[in-house]
């Protein structure tokens, strides 16, 4: 048998490269051909919950096929993450993921996946700045007085949290990591009963998600000192930012979505574009606004980058306050 001339061995292989991109393009034009399930480590009602639905309603009439919500609490989002970790990577599980996967890589010493390594991104989704709020009757209306004065009373101020590990817990030993202020940690069991002992002066100062203090600040029942995010909150335009004091100080509850390493490029990137194009539609962004949330537009390498960097930056954090779950 002869041997292939040159000229029609790179017609054969230029023929079977394309063979498989047309095989790629069909496979990403005809996903999805059946219900696709958006699991979620949280309880049904809740922020996570919202965003889910909201998205998941648009990826349904966009694709024609329902975006299922399901519900998986429990052991920190581990026990979702484990469960989509272990899926098909076939794009019919997917996973919203937020602070608390970037933050279980570090806090929890033995887990059965690697967040970073078996969770593919996909997009994002909202981001909200947390607010560091106090007790009226903290002596300080700005965080250069706070600094002043929780220095001056070394372990007086109680920090609460609504549990160890939280997204509420970290960006406070941020903050005492990066100001040198020695505050005494008050976990709780939730935010509910955190805001009440917060609102009672229990506790004097939190970290606090914005969307469960703007209703306190806006009251006076609460005083805001800053936004912990890199920019000001639209919704409280005469606060500042932590960073306009202690620089580099960030600290932002966020949402976006993944899925299982080894989902095939061409259906993450077409989830990529239908959710970043929900997120830039008027009614999205109007629903998004009033729950104090901002779109996170990302490309996949952006989101890629971004879940990297939030888990470095907690790793950093929970070893230096030696943070352990609860």
């Amino acid at each position: 048998m002869t041997k292939p001339s040159r000229r029609r061995f790179l017609r054969m292989s230029a023929g079977a490269a394309a063979l498989a991109a047309a095989s790629r393009t069909a496979r990403a034009q005809t996903y999805p051909a059946r219900p696709v399930r958006l699991i979620i480590g949280y309880p049904p009602g809740g922020s996570a919950d919202i965003t889910a639905r909201l998205m998941g309603q648009w990826l349904s009439e966009r694709l024609g096929q329902q975006f299922l919500i399901e519900s998986r609490p429990g052991a920190g989002t581990n026990i979702a993450t484990e469960a989509v970790v272990r899926a098909a990577p076939d794009g019919y599980t997917l996973l919203l993921v937020a602070p608390a996967n970037a933050i279980n890589a570090t806090l929890y010493d033995k887990l059965n996946y690697n967040f970073i390594r078996d969770i593919a991104p996909v997009a994002g989704l909202i981001r909200f700045p947390n607010v560091m709020v106090v007790n009226p009757s903290v002596p300080a209306n700005t965080i250069p007085e706070f600094i002043a004065y929780a220095k001056a009373n070394p372990g007086k101020l109680n920090m609460a949290s609504s549990g160890n590990g939280s997204t509420i817990h970290v960006s406070g030993e941020l903050f005492k990591m990066m100001t040198g202020v020695n505050m005494v940690h008050v976990p709780y069991r939730g935010s509910a009963p955190m805001v009440a002992d917060l609102l009672s002066g229990h506790v004097q100062v939190a970290f606090d998600v914005m969307t469960a203090s703007l209703p306190h600040i806006r009251s006076s029942a609460l005083r805001a000192l800053a936004v912990a995010g890199n920019t000001r909150f639209a919704g409280l335009p005469d606060v500042p930012t932590v960073s306009d004091v202690v620089p580099g100080f960030e600290a932002s509850a966020w949402q976006g979505v993944g899925v299982p390493r080894g989902t095939p490029n061409e259906i993450i990137e077409r989830l990529n574009r239908e959710i970043n194009d929900g997120l830039a539609n008027p009614v999205i962004k109007a629903r998004l606004a009033d729950a104090a949330t901002t779109p996170m537009v990302f490309t996949l390498a952006e989101f890629g980058a971004y879940m990297a960097a939030e888990t470095e930056k907690w790793a950093k954090v929970i070893k230096f306050a030696n943070i352990k779950p609860q």
